[in-house]
């Protein structure tokens, strides 16, 4: 059935949105629960006045050191579990330590729930379009959102403090279902969102004490975890068989960022086994390097049932208790499960734990409560206090979701003419597909209930009247409406195909197993366009991404937009798009590889790096040599930009000792970052002109990447540093990049430690290059 839409005023648009929304959200919430929990409530129990720990005037650690002497040995049991069990007698309540916060305030772990007092909060879009945005102001202003709205809810008793946020995995392979919720494939790119997200989540408003935190945040899942179930491979059983190169090139570098430079309060092991220990055991992995090389200051959790997971499934232990043991004497503080609440106490009856063990995990539980305030007494008289409902769903908040979607969405084809539709020359807009008019797919997984929804359809009609057609009774399009489709588009003035996935093709627990669009999609796509009256926009509603060479070659398909995930605006926010009033800024962060890839790529193989004697091509825009469709950082705009470099060195000089080897030896094709260099700072400036050419103002994402010399396997090419730029029409600007060589040029060599390559790099902003050389 085709229904017609005639053009409206936004503000109908959204009433109707938030009646949609408000349907949905009345099945979905719970009654009004309890306000906040805390300890150390004087008003019930006077005793508590008189506990060193909660003493806000004593010193954080005295302070820990003194609940935990007067614990005994099953009170400190209950709290190396989520469900952290109540100490009526000290006044400590229960506290649920598992909430989730990945794009917004989440209901999916037992920490958070909605109601009738707040029933809704701002669903930003998936964290795989936002980190097309390549805006770090961007990533830090949503975890700021984020956190004032948890903070709000906390405060009448829906959420906790602490969220398991963000995902900061790379998106090794296109098949992972959970692929939509990292920043992408690039090491600095997954980097900078990870710690400018954690730092909006937890930073304090006031920066009074930056050791308080507003929420603790948690970069999960470590380590090199990509792979959920494929093809009968899942991650409760997967050994990672992973080199020490790509370990510390690829996969480690977002977790490091976390807690170098976010200051993350957690980080989460992985179900998977890394070269046979699993993760959430690896006492290399958790006390050395998270704690140890990293100085993580907050608590180490387990995945959900991981601990559970590598005895009865790995069978990494002959015996419950041993695996109790094995985790805690890794370093891990907290189970997210029941496990170590079952099995703890027994390990500590057979000599296989000591209570210090257990002391030393608590301890780091109770500081990162302790820095939330957790045992300051009543919230409402501390910072945040005053927070509430009337803080969530706020005008701002969703204008911001709006504007993330917007800065997201990536132009990927254009053909001239085609985009921006004009609004005045649109009389009808034939809408197609089977997510033109979707509510939750644009939310994808670890959602919250929105504020409201716009979708796709909604966003179109509240500027142009508008023919509406399912043309698949969903994604899978096992039955296109072919007929019906051409007969519209015939007679529309521009057709919007409205394509793509949702969480029943792709999600945690599930992997793809194809790279093509589902079904009939294609035959879709292909005969519309073919009778097409006017303009046809493919819109591609993704995670992952898809081989549409078929459209990406096809002159009939004159547009096509990737907008992942977008959000509770993304319709508003992509019909911005189409019809020019936001100029679209977006770029791939990650790779759009063809379906042959899947022939010479297992999901299972973990290498980064390619092997032609095998055929085997490599993973991400990093090292991998085949074709793509699209590559990583692709995204056009209405404008036309040019980049110049104006202003770089030619030759950089590594200052090395007099009798450093390198200075006897003809033979040095590397020099080791080591510490003492390091430290002497050997940095340029790259000073750049980036002109707008066209028209059309907007914004720009400046990406620049470097080409290093061909030796310990190094990159192709990887990204530097990137920042995005606002530009009037026929405007340019200066820009400048600091590059520090130790951080920025080194590579990691076969054995995992960190090199300066001696020799010519190349350095890339969009199609301009400057070679320069690196030295003695």
């Amino acid at each position: 059935m085709i229904s017609v839409f005639e053009n409206r005023a936004p503000k109908v648009l959204f009433i109707l949105g938030f009646f949609i929304c408000f349907s949905l959200i009345s099945v979905r919430v719970v009654g009004q629960v309890s306000p906040a929990v805390f300890a150390c409530d004087a008003t019930k129990d006077r005793k508590v006045v008189h506990y060193g720990f909660c003493n806000a005037s004593l010193g954080r650690d005295a302070r820990v050191a003194d609940l935990v002497r007067r614990l005994t040995l099953q009170e400190k049991i209950l709290n190396i579990v989520n469900g952290a069990g109540n100490i009526s007698r000290l006044g400590i309540p229960k506290y649920e330590w598992w909430s989730e916060a990945l794009h917004g305030v989440s209901n999916i772990g037992p920490g958070t729930n909605f109601s009738s007092l707040v029933p809704g909060a701002t669903s930003f879009p998936q964290v795989i379009l936002t980190a097309a945005s390549f805006n770090t102001s961007l990533f830090e202003a949503i975890g700021k959102v984020v956190s004032m709205e948890a903070r709000a809810m906390y405060n009448v008793g829906l959420a906790g403090l602490t969220f398991w946020s963000p995902n900061v995995n790379i998106f090794r392979d296109p098949r992972w279902g959970r692929g939509q919720e990292t920043p992408g494939e690039d090491p600095l790119l997954s980097s900078k969102y990870g710690s400018s997200y954690v730092k909006g989540l937890q930073q304090p408003d006031d920066n009074a004490d930056p050791s308080r935190l507003k929420v603790a945040a948690c970069c999960k899942h470590y380590t090199a975890y990509d792979l959920d179930n494929w093809k009968g491979v899942d991650r409760y059983h997967f050994n990672a068989v992973v080199t020490q190169q790509d370990m510390d090139d690829t996969f480690d570098p977002p977790f490091k960022s976390c807690v170098v430079d976010g200051n993350v309060a957690s980080v989460m092991c992985s179900y998977n086994q890394v070269n046979g220990k699993p993760t959430c055991a690896d006492p290399h992995l958790l006390a050395g390097v998270i704690r140890g090389q990293w100085k993580l200051n907050g608590y180490i959790v387990s995945d959900c049932d991981s601990v559970e997971v590598f005895f009865d499934d790995q069978h990494y232990t002959k015996t419950p208790e041993q695996a109790a043991a094995k985790a805690i004497l890794a370093g891990l503080d907290l189970n997210c499960g029941s496990f170590l609440g079952q099995h703890t106490a027994a390990a500590v009856k057979k000599g296989l734990l000591k209570e210090s063990d257990i002391d030393n995990a608590i301890t780091n539980n109770f500081a990162t409560l302790m820095r939330l305030g957790f045992f300051d007494g009543d919230p409402r008289k501390q910072p945040y206090g005053k927070l509430g409902p009337k803080d969530v769903c706020t005008a701002e908040n969703q204008e911001l979701a709006r504007d993330a979607a917007r800065q997201g969405i990536v132009l990927l084809k254009n053909t001239a003419g085609s985009l921006p539709l004009s609004p005045a020359a649109i009389k009808t807009l034939a809408v197609i597909g089977p997510n033109a008019n979707v509510t939750k797919t644009m939310i994808g997984n670890y959602e919250g209930i929105p504020c409201k929804y716009t979708t796709p359809l909604q966003g179109l009609t509240a500027l142009v009247a508008t023919k509406y057609l399912l043309g698949c009774s969903n994604v899978t399009c096992g039955n296109a409406q072919v007929k019906e489709a051409k007969k519209l588009a015939a007679t529309a003035d521009a057709t919007v195909l409205v394509m793509g996935i949702d969480q029943s093709l792709e999600r945690e627990s599930f992997d793809r197993v194809d790279l093509r669009l589902p079904g009939q999609q294609p035959l879709l796509i292909k005969e519309v366009a073919k009778v097409a009256k006017g303009p046809v926009i493919l819109v591609i509603m993704s995670g992952g991404g898809f081989d549409i060479s078929f459209a990406k070659h096809n002159d009939k398909v004159t547009s096509i937009l990737w907008v992942g995930y977008p959000g509770e605006a993304g319709g508003a926010a992509f019909a911005d798009v189409i019809f020019g009033y936001y100029n679209p800024s977006g770029r791939l962060p990650m790779t759009w590889y063809p379906q042959s890839y899947l022939e010479k790529v297992p999901m299972t193989n973990m290498n980064m790096r390619p092997d032609p004697s095998k055929g085997y091509p490599g993973r991400t825009y990093r090292f991998y040599t085949g074709e793509t469709i699209y590559s990583f950082g692709h995204g056009l705009s209405y404008s036309k930009f040019s980049h110049k470099i104006v202003k770089a060195p030619q030759t950089v000089s590594i200052p090395l000792d007099d009798d450093h080897v390198c200075r006897h030896s003809l033979d040095c094709n590397s020099v080791e970052a080591v510490e003492q260099l390091c430290k002497k700072s050997v940095m340029f400036d790259i000073h750049l002109r980036v002109q707008n050419k066209a028209r059309h103002g907007g914004s720009h994402s400046v990406l620049l990447f470097v080409t290093p010399p061909s030796v310990h396997n190094s990159p192709r090419k990887h990204l530097i540093g990137f920042e995005k730029i606002s530009l009037k029409g026929k405007s340019g600007t200066l820009m400048r990049f600091k590059v520090d060589v130790c951080k920025d040029l080194s590579v990691v060599d076969e054995l995992g430690r960190r090199k300066i390559a001696l020799g010519q790099y190349v350095l890339h902003v969009g199609n301009f290059k400057h070679t320069l050389s690196l030295r003695i």
